[in-house]
């Protein structure tokens, strides 16, 4: 598996403010070592928020958060993300028993929807976010088939109460965009900002990213 490495070709390591597995299992994937470091906030949407804004701001604040929980000397940077699943204006988070969680699988039955993912990395001074945005289509689902996911447990802790990666693809009929982006990290927006902060995977990236987000960059 590759290792990450910096420009002088010293080993980095992130730490990443999640609890989540598959966040980490997709890290793995890519040769990525993380230390968990734990990150609790407010997860509430606020009034008149965007989905694209909502997602952006929590994982910016996940990773805020996971950075105070670290020692002032600690110079590694902390990576955290945050997944929406969003159908029209409204967003879709984990449910919380087997009614909620079958009410947004019916929601979902038969339709398309969207699957925002925003990554945050904090590197010292600089805050870089950058946003991943799917469109899953789901069949038509019978109710017994919801009620019987649910017994399966998969649904508990997922946005959408569903998993692409699990059981879950068995309702997905179509995807367009990041595989990875809809399981809570997509890959090519995490290794544009890995990139930035001067870890590359493979080979340094030379492209344009215009299109992440910087606050506070250093000179």
């Amino acid at each position: 598996m590759p290792q990450p490495r910096s420009d002088t070709g010293t080993d980095h390591h992130l730490y990443l403010a999640s609890r989540s597995p598959r966040r980490l299992a997709l890290l793995e994937q890519i040769g990525v070592r993380v230390a968990l470091v734990e990150a609790n906030t407010d997860e509430t949407r606020r009034p008149g928020e965007s989905p694209e804004t909502y997602v952006r701001r929590v994982a910016l604040e996940k990773a805020r958060a996971g950075r105070a929980a670290v020692s002032e000397d600690e110079r590694r940077p902390v990576l955290a993300a945050d997944t929406a699943v969003v159908l029209g204006d409204m967003t879709l988070g984990k449910p919380t028993d087997r009614a909620s969680a079958a009410h947004m699988l019916s929601t979902l039955s038969g339709r398309s929807h969207r699957v925002l993912t925003a990554v945050a990395l904090i590197d010292g001074e600089r805050e870089l976010t950058d946003l991943s945005d799917s469109l899953v289509t789901f069949r038509a689902l019978q109710e017994s088939e919801i009620l019987n996911y649910w017994e399966t447990g998969e649904p508990c802790d997922k946005a959408g109460a569903y998993a692409i990666q699990g059981i879950g693809a068995l309702f997905v009929s179509d995807l367009q965009g990041s595989y990875s982006g809809v399981m809570g990290l997509p890959l090519f927006e995490t290794g544009r900002l890995l990139a930035a902060a001067g870890i590359h995977v493979i080979t340094p990236v030379s492209e344009n990213h215009r299109s992440l987000s910087f606050r506070g960059e250093r000179g």
